[in-house]
């Protein structure tokens, strides 16, 4: 289930962002409480995309517990092209929360935004995230090499498309 965030999300959120492997791929570092509360704020506030420089930010839940969370967001000068971006609680992992979520996401984009392009971006060696994207239908686009600066060494990035006409109700 997706669910927009609540204030007692936070300890939640602590368990699996605070974890260095969880943070291996993600842009910032593993998540002390005040980034936590700092994040939940920020993530609280991304109710939905409206415009440029909008986004949602929804948790996953499953049987009361947060599994992890997603987010959409626009990536130019209109609500036509959004992004997508997650995390998920490693001990919940291979049980389709992801695709889940993913894919409800993805019907959220297009059917309800109505989005032309929604892109994944991720580090080239998160491989659970590219088969994800795979799974999902969402189709590689391109490597791009050495392309950002993270944790103390240059990465690649993997970018993931998917168009609207190629969007396939589950």
């Amino acid at each position: 289930m997706l669910r927009t965030y609540r204030d007692d999300d936070i300890d939640a959120l602590l368990d699996y962002y605070a974890d260095p492997e969880v943070a291996r791929f993600l842009l910032e570092e593993p998540w002390t409480r005040e980034v936590a509360e700092t994040q939940l704020a920020l993530r609280k506030l991304r109710t939905g995309v409206d415009g440029p420089a909008s986004a949602l930010a929804l948790v996953v839940e499953h049987e009361g517990a947060v599994v992890g969370d997603i987010s959409l967001w626009t990536t130019g000068d209109t609500v036509s092209r959004g992004e997508v971006g997650w995390a998920f609680h490693p001990e919940h992992g291979g049980r389709g929360f992801a695709t889940e979520a993913l894919r409800s996401l993805l019907g959220i984009a297009f059917d309800r935004y109505r989005m032309h392009r929604v892109v994944a971006q991720l580090d080239a060696r998160n491989e659970a995230s590219a088969r994800l994207c795979e799974r999902v239908g969402m189709v590689r686009e391109g490597k791009l090499r050495a392309d950002w600066w993270s944790k103390g060494e240059w990465t690649d990035t993997l970018v993931y498309g998917m168009l609207a006409r190629e969007w396939q109700r589950p």
